[in-house]
């Protein structure tokens, strides 16, 4: 009887059509969101890359697929550099940001919030304002190029092509050195995030099974540690990819990235095809990339 009547107040489940429409109703607006601010630009943008014509006369869809082929002859080397300083600053991230994440997740203890504020603190404040500060560091006058010189290091980068002499702004190492700064928290916190869910106890049984600190590390942390190193090399490469503050600011004519080349397309020299014909085929070349190293990388879980 009391089964019978526990079933007779349980409300009956609602129709499955309800619940799916219920779902839907609640993706509306990010799909509205999606459509305005996503879709309906790269449908524009698409449109003007096909696009004939000059600002004054007015453009016309043309259908004009040449451009891709045009933009990428005349700026491959644009393209070429902006991967390279973009895949160098990620492997340097990833350098620097693997053991600070490590710290944070198993050794920092009452430290911990601390260090994190510390690691976002960037983000306080602009872009821009942390990047005009590299000039700063950089300077020919300031210490950091002093203490290079004296300890002959300037001699091997300007071999190796990543510096200028006694120069070390308007060079290579510069534009890395502002994509690597600027990006490294993009780098941390998802490795960070991915570390904390380590269950501890792994560590402790690889332990007893007389596991040097070397082998527990390559064996049990780094693996379980892939997804935050996917998520965040992505977080790191993508961006950086197409940047032109640094490349403006610390680089020189010679170290312009493509995104330099799509900004003076769209502002100065106002051919607004090309530039859009630029922005597809960085988008293309990016998504090749990353869906080529997401299989590659054989983890489908991204923190």
């Amino acid at each position: 009887t009391t089964a019978t009547g526990e079933a007779a107040d349980t409300p009956p489940p609602p129709p499955p059509g309800r619940r799916d429409l219920t779902a839907y109703w609640l993706l509306l607006p990010a799909a509205v969101w999606l459509a305005v601010f996503f879709v309906a630009p790269l449908v524009y943008q698409a449109s003007t890359s096909i696009q004939t014509g000059s600002l004054e006369e007015g453009y016309r869809v043309t259908w004009n697929f040449g451009v891709y082929w045009e933009a990428l002859r005349e700026y491959g080397g644009h393209f070429l550099r902006s991967f390279a300083y973009a895949a160098t600053a990620t492997v340097l991230c990833l350098l620097i940001g693997y053991p600070l994440a490590y710290l944070l997740a198993f050794r920092a203890g009452r430290w911990r919030n601390v260090l994190l504020v510390m690691v976002i603190a960037p983000f306080f404040t602009s872009f821009l304002i942390r990047t005009l500060a590299w000039k700063t560091i950089l300077a020919d006058s300031g210490p950091v190029v002093a203490a290079l010189d004296a300890l002959h290091i300037l001699d091997v980068t300007a071999w190796l092509g990543l510096t200028s002499g006694d120069r070390v702004l308007a060079t290579p190492l510069a534009v890395v050195c502002g994509l690597t700064y600027n990006f490294l928290p993009f780098m941390i916190l998802p490795l960070y995030a991915s570390l904390e869910r380590v269950d501890p106890a792994l560590h402790e049984a690889a332990r007893d099974l007389y596991a040097s600190p070397a082998t527990t590390f390559r064996r049990v942390t780094f693996p379980l540690s892939l997804p935050g190193v996917v998520a965040g090399t992505l977080l790191t490469f993508i961006p950086a990819s197409g940047d032109y503050i640094n490349a403006q600011l610390l680089g020189s004519p010679s170290e312009q990235m493509v995104g330099n080349a799509i900004q003076k397309q769209f502002l100065n020299v106002l051919d607004y095809p090309t530039a859009a014909a630029m922005s597809f085929l960085l988008m293309a070349l990016i998504l090749v990339m990353v869906t080529t190293y997401m299989r590659k990388a054989g983890t489908e879980e991204v923190v």
